[in-house]
This record gives C-alpha cells, sequence and structure tokens, in this order.
C-alpha cells in the first residue's frame, strides 16, 4: 500500500487476445475509482497491454476499443490455423483499428505520461518508449510492442528506423517492481489485479519476464487462448463484473475512497 499523497503508476501485462480482459478492467476503474486513473503519473503496457493503455491514456472509447478486439478474435476465428492463417494481417489490422479508435491528438496526450514496452532487434535489450511526435507514430509503437516474430509476420516493424518486437519478451509487465505500481494481468498470480482460480492458493508459479503465472489450469488455458481466441462467449469467462468487481474491491482496501455503490461497467 502506497499513500494517495505520493505519485502511482498502473501497468498492464501483455496478454494476446486476453486484451479485452484489460478493456473491461479500465472500464471498471474509470467508474468505480476514477482518481486512480486521472492521477496517474504514468501508465505503461507490454504488447496487448500496451494498446489498453494507449487507450487509456489517449481517452479513446474504451467500449469502442474492446469491440474492436472481439471483431478481430471472430475474424481469426473464421480461418484455418486462426490468426497465423497466411491471409490473415494482424497488423495490418491492428493498425487500422489503433487509427480508428484513437483521437487526433493521441499523440500530445500519451507523451510524457503513456509508456510502451518494446523490444529491440539488434542487442535484444527492453527499451520503454514514452515520447510520440505523431498519431502514427504512436500507433507505430504499439504495432512494435505487439509483434510476436513469425506469429504475426517474419519481418519485424520499425519504429524511427530501429526495428523492435513484442515488449514482452523482455518486459511483459513495465514497472511492476516499484511499489507504488498498480499491476493488471489476466493471468491468476501476484499482480493487484487478476483473476483469482479457485486454485490460486497453489505456491507454484511462473515469472515471465516479470509477470506472475500461477501453475492452474484455467491458467494454462488462458495461455493457450491469449494466442488462439476462443470463442467470444466463451473468453468472456474472465470478464464478467463479478470477477473484475472481486479485483476493485481488493484496490478499494488498499486504497479506500468514497465511490458511489455501482454495478461494474461491461464493454
Amino acid at each position: 500500500m502506497f499513500p494517495l499523497d505520493s505519485p502511482w503508476n498502473i501497468s498492464f501485462a501483455g496478454c494476446g487476445f486476453l486484451g479485452v480482459y484489460h478493456i473491461g478492467v479500465a472500464s471498471c476503474l474509470q467508474q468505480e475509482a476514477p482518481f486512480l486513473i486521472e492521477n496517474a503519473q504514468h501508465v505503461y503496457g507490454a504488447s496487448a497491454g500496451a494498446l489498453t493503455a494507449t487507450a487509456l491514456v489517449s481517452g479513446a472509447c474504451l467500449g469502442e476499443a474492446g469491440a474492436r478486439i472481439i471483431d478481430v478474435a471472430k475474424e481469426a476465428r473464421k480461418r484455418f490455423l486462426g490468426p497465423m492463417h497466411p491471409s490473415f494481417n494482424l497488423v495490418k489490422i491492428m493498425r487500422g483499428m489503433m487509427h480508428r479508435i484513437l483521437p487526433h491528438d493521441a499523440y500530445s496526450k500519451a507523451t510524457g505520461r503513456l509508456g510502451i514496452s518494446l523490444t529491440r532487434v539488434t542487442d535484444g535489450e527492453n527499451v520503454l518508449v514514452s515520447q510520440f511526435n505523431s498519431n502514427e507514430e504512436l500507433v507505430q509503437a504499439c504495432v512494435c510492442s505487439a509483434f510476436i516474430p513469425v506469429y504475426c509476420g517474419l519481418i519485424p516493424p520499425t519504429l524511427r528506423g530501429v526495428r523492435y518486437v513484442d515488449g514482452g519478451i523482455t518486459d511483459n509487465l513495465p514497472q511492476y517492481e516499484l511499489k507504488n505500481t498498480i499491476t493488471v494481468s489476466p493471468f491468476s498470480g501476484e499482480s493487484d489485479i487478476c483473476p483469482r482460480d479457485s486454485s490460486s492458493t497453489n505456491l507454484h508459479e511462473l515469472r515471465f519476464t516479470n509477470t506472475s503465472i500461477q501453475f492452474t489450469l484455467s491458467n494454462l488455458y488462458r495461455v493457450s487462448r491469449a494466442l488462439f481466441p476462443p470463442d467470444p462467449q466463451v473468453g468472456a469467462e474472465d470478464n464478467v463484473p463479478a470477477r473484475i468487481q472481486r479485483c476493485i474491491a481488493f484496490l478499494k482496501k488498499k486504497w479506500p475512497v468514497t465511490v458511489p455503490a455501482t454495478s461494474a461497467a461491461t464493454e
């Protein structure tokens, strides 16, 4: 727990097609504890988490963002091999989606406050980008952060002349180690906001580039669905209001505020 008179951050973990979980959490935070978002000094994200972080910081409509992610998942499921089918261009789809949902001044709102995790191809080092000169540059940073080699293509995208790949490879939960960072992950583990599995008392866990993932059957299923999206109706299991509300209740216990007792918003 950290005092509310000190600055804090929010960090969204990389999670592939489970990114809709982040949208649900962000929507809940906006409704139930808006001060956590409005007063957050920095909002970080890796891979799919970078997309939600970008939408949140820029003031984009989270409902539209969630709907777009579901549409992309539906489109992928129509094909044999899903998102790995040669005719499915995830990078092109992602770029178009971001341009549609972001306001024209998104890059100016994001500069200095948003942090996107990238992995530099030349030396494999992690880079945290927080300066953007245009919406195109902001979108390109998101594309680089979510580019999984082979899965998304063979030639890594570039940002300012440098090639990058998925930020989750080197840092899947940026700035998680800071005691004043609120961490969000769709995998059951030690993150501040995450699903709580019935077997979450299991002490065995995997720490994947800073993301805590407990060894549970539910998590194994989630990992598989991060790359190959489930049916949207089935995949909503971890996004229902009751589950997210338990996470929000956890935050309220640590950072008590007076908020209206409303149900969680769903997108």
